[in-house]
């Protein structure tokens, strides 16, 4: 099957900080991917470029045949680590403007997802908690129909019941023909729906997996797995 993403000896530096390091990795269309490390491991920065955020010190990132930019963002659906929207606006209007903006959200999707939680559209951000505002920023993520998502921490800082709901919505509303790619540290909450793991440790790439293939053939979950390479 063709490659929704595939990067080549990507490397990106902050003055002498090395934060990835020949990077080379490809990720298949349908897939649910897990990008695994401990904090300052390279995840977000990973995600930021393939976002189009910031630019590569050396090597490439090919989206759908595409280099990261305009294009681009049009059927990649980017959820980042920190909450943006911001708390005078009514849900209604986010709802409004990411209708405006892509041509692939899907409204009535995420008003029904929005109704499952109990929220109304009236309601202002700065009302709701923030793992409610997190939710909501979740559902503007996956209402929309788009090839690649790209999830970053998405279940951090959320009490474990938040945790259940995030990974649900995810299953039930990603397109299925589209990659998801899931940046974490909690990697027990997590496995369950992951078919691929990649591992990054200082920056590089220290392990690319199946799940099936680390079961079978290592005999051992991927939090096993983790918590043994990374020694946690």
């Amino acid at each position: 099957m063709m490659a929704i993403l595939q990067c080549s000896n990507l490397e990106k530096t902050f003055g002498y900080k090395k934060a990835l390091s020949g990077v080379n990795l490809s990720f298949e269309k349908g897939r649910i991917v897990g990008l695994l490390g401990p904090n300052g491991s390279g995840k977000s920065t990973f995600i930021k470029l393939c976002n189009g955020l910031i630019t590569p010190t050396n090597g490439t990132i090919i989206i759908d045949g595409k280099a990261p930019g305009i294009e681009t963002k049009a059927i990649v659906s980017y959820l980042p680590e920190q909450t943006y929207l911001n708390d005078w606006m009514k849900v209604s209007d986010i709802f409004n403007f990411f209708d405006d903006f892509y041509a692939d959200f899907d409204i009535a999707r995420a008003r029904e997802m929005l109704s499952s939680l109990g929220i109304g559209e009236k309601e202002r951000l700065k009302t709701l908690s923030k793992g409610t505002k997190e939710k909501v920023q979740l559902i503007l993520v996956m209402a929309r129909q788009a090839k690649l998502y790209l999830l970053d921490e998405p279940i951090g800082g959320v009490d474990p019941a938040a945790r259940d709901y995030i990974l649900s919505t995810i299953i039930k509303n990603y397109n299925q023909d589209a990659t998801v790619v899931i940046s974490t540290h909690l990697i027990s909450d997590i496995e369950r729906v992951l078919d691929d793991v990649v591992f990054l440790k200082n920056g590089e790439v220290v392990l690319l997996s199946t799940v099936d293939d680390i079961r079978e053939g290592k005999g051992k979950s991927v939090d096993a797995l983790f918590r043994e390479v990374f020694k946690c």
